[in-house]
Formats: structure tokens, C-alpha cells, sequence
């Protein structure tokens, strides 16, 4: 475990709720990125493995929460979209 990877997961931690928060309210897709959310979205995963066959620690929770968050805004995103199209 390094403090380093800790403090990175705390600190987006903090945003995602913010943008979800946003998403939420906005009932719009402006300012989104469909590439971004997808390339964050697979680098938790890759967190998520790296942690299961190299180092497994209570971090591996952290990114969990990180990657729902993040799906948490896909899904948003994709009905935010909808939305517009109506």
C-alpha cells in the first residue's frame, strides 16, 4: 500500500460525487466527455486487478467505490442524453 495511491483515490473520491451531484442537477450532457469517463472507468479496473494478483489491501475497496462512482455518471450520463433528445 502506498500513502501516494491512498491520497490519489481520497482526492477523486471527493470530486466524483461533485460531478454525479452536477449530473444530477443539470439534466445535461454539456461539459461531459463519454472517452473520459470510459478511460477513468477502465483504469479503476486495472487498479482493481493489479491490487487482486499483486498487492491486495484495504485500497482495493477504495477503488471499488471509485469505479461505482464513475458508473454512477455513465449511467447518468447516457440518460441525460436521452433527456436532450426528447
Amino acid at each position: 500500500m502506498s500513502i501516494f495511491e491512498v491520497g490519489m483515490l481520497v482526492c477523486f473520491g471527493f470530486a466524483w460525487p461533485t460531478a454525479i451531484h452536477k449530473s444530477i442537477k443539470s439534466k445535461s450532457i454539456e461539459g461531459k466527455s463519454l472517452l473520459f469517463i470510459y478511460v477513468i472507468m477502465i483504469g479503476y479496473i486495472f487498479g482493481i486487478f493489479h491490487k487482486f494478483t499483486n498487492s491486495l489491501d484495504f485500497v482495493v475497496v477504495l477503488y471499488m467505490i471509485n469505479l461505482v462512482m464513475v458508473f454512477t455518471d455513465l449511467l447518468l450520463y447516457y440518460r441525460n442524453k436521452n433527456l436532450v433528445i426528447k
